[in-house]
C-alpha cells in the first residue's frame, strides 16, 4: 500500500465507519494519546520499565494507531504526506549531507 492509497483508504473508513472526521484539536489530542501509548511499549520493550499484568506489548499495533491518527490529520487538513515525505527527504539529505559523516559520536 502506498502513502496515497493508505490516505484514501482511511478517508473512505472514516466516512462510511466512522461517519465523520473528529476536528483537528480532537485529532490532535488522539495523536498525542496516540504516541503516548506507543512510548509507554517502547519504554517497556526496550527500556528499564517492566510490563504490567494487562499491559500490550504489540509494537506494530501501537505504531499503526498513530499513523492512522496522523493520516486522519493530514487527509482533514489538505496535507499530501508523499508529497510532504519526499520535500524532507530532501530537506534532510541537503541539511544533513555531511553532518553525520563528521560526527564522531557516531563513529
Amino acid at each position: 500500500m502506498t502513502i496515497k492509497e493508505a490516505q484514501l483508504q482511511v478517508d473512505e473508513w472514516i466516512k462510511t465507519v466512522g461517519i465523520r472526521y473528529f476536528n483537528e484539536l480532537t485529532n490532535m489530542a488522539l495523536l498525542t494519546e496516540e504516541v503516548g501509548e506507543l512510548a509507554s511499549v517502547i519504554a517497556r520493550k526496550y527500556g528499564e520499565q517492566s510490563f504490567k499484568p494487562n499491559d500490550n506489548d504489540n509494537l506494530s499495533e501501537e505504531m499503526a494507531d498513530v499513523l492512522f491518527v496522523l493520516i486522519c490529520l493530514a487527509n482533514q487538513t489538505g496535507v499530501d504526506l508523499t508529497e510532504a515525505l519526499q520535500k524532507t527527504f530532501l530537506k534532510k539529505t541537503n541539511r544533513d549531507a555531511e553532518r553525520h559523516k563528521n560526527n564522531p559520536k557516531l563513529k
